[in-house]
C-alpha cells in the first residue's frame, strides 16, 4: 500500500524547503493536505513528482516548488479573501484555505469544477466556493479580493481581473513570453498593478490569458 504521507512529507522537505519556501502555514498546509486526492485517479502514484501534473489537455496541476513558492510569494493572512483561477481539482484552493478566511476558485472546465466540489467536500474543505465559468473573467460577485493565484501562465492579464483586485492587494501569475517562463508577484497601487521578478517557471497558457495577435500583411 502506497505510504502517501511519507511522499508528502518528503515532497516538502526535497522540493518545497529547499526552493526558499519559507511561510510556516504554507508548509503547514502542504504537509497536511493529500495532494494525491488532487489528481486523476491515474495520476495518484505520480501525485508528488517534481513536474507538472497533466490534468486535462492544457492544463495541469502545477509542480509542488512553483505552486509553493506562488502562494508563498502572496504573503496569506488569515483574514483574506482569495481569487483562485483555473482550480482545477482544487488542490490549491484545498492549501490556501488552511491558511485564510475564504478562497473563490474559479474553472472553467465543468468536469475538473464538478470534481473539485466533490474532492473538497471529501476532505472536509468547506470555505472554498467553487464557480464554474471563463477562467479570463474572475468572479466579479465576491469581489474585492485581498489576493489572487493563477494556475497556469498567462501572456497578459485582463483588465477585469485587476479590477476584482483590492488596492493594496496582491497576484501572482506566470508570464510565458516566447518560450520563457516566469512567477511575477504584483501589487494593485492606485488602481493598476505594479510587476516584479519572483522566479523561473513554466506552465501551458490558460485559456483567455493569451495576447491577441497583431495583423501582420
Amino acid at each position: 500500500m502506497t505510504d502517501f504521507a511519507q511522499r508528502r512529507t518528503h515532497m516538502v522537505d526535497t522540493q518545497v524547503r529547499p526552493n526558499d519556501v519559507t511561510s510556516y502555514p504554507v508548509i503547514e498546509a502542504m504537509l497536511n493536505v493529500p495532494r494525491e486526492q488532487f489528481v486523476p485517479e491515474a495520476r495518484r502514484e505520480v501525485a508528488y513528482v517534481g513536474n507538472n501534473i497533466d490534468l486535462i489537455p492544457g492544463r495541469v496541476l502545477l509542480e509542488p516548488r512553483t505552486l509553493g513558492k506562488m502562494i508563498d510569494t502572496l504573503n496569506l493572512q488569515s483574514e483574506d479573501l482569495v481569487l483562485n483561477i483555473g482550480c482545477g481539482y482544487g488542490y490549491a484552493a484545498a492549501v490556501m484555505a488552511r491558511i485564510v478566511e475564504a478562497v473563490v476558485a474559479v474553472e472553467e472546465d465543468a468536469g475538473m469544477a464538478a470534481e473539485a466540489e466533490s474532492r473538497l467536500a471529501a476532505q472536509d474543505v468547506f470555505n472554498v466556493a467553487v464557480v464554474q465559468g471563463p477562467l479570463a473573467e474572475g468572479c466579479a460577485g465576491q469581489a474585492p479580493y485581498d489576493a489572487i493565484l493563477i494556475e497556469g501562465a498567462i501572456e497578459e492579464l485582463p483588465e477585469g481581473l485587476v479590477e476584482q483586485l483590492s488596492e493594496g492587494g496582491r497576484i501572482v501569475a506566470l508570464f510565458r513570453e516566447g518560450n520563457l517562463g516566469t512567477a511575477r508577484i504584483g501589487q494593485k497601487l492606485d488602481g493598476r498593478v505594479n510587476w516584479r521578478f519572483a522566479f523561473n517557471a513554466d506552465a501551458p497558457v490558460l485559456p483567455g490569458f493569451v495576447r491577441p495577435r497583431g495583423f501582420v500583411l
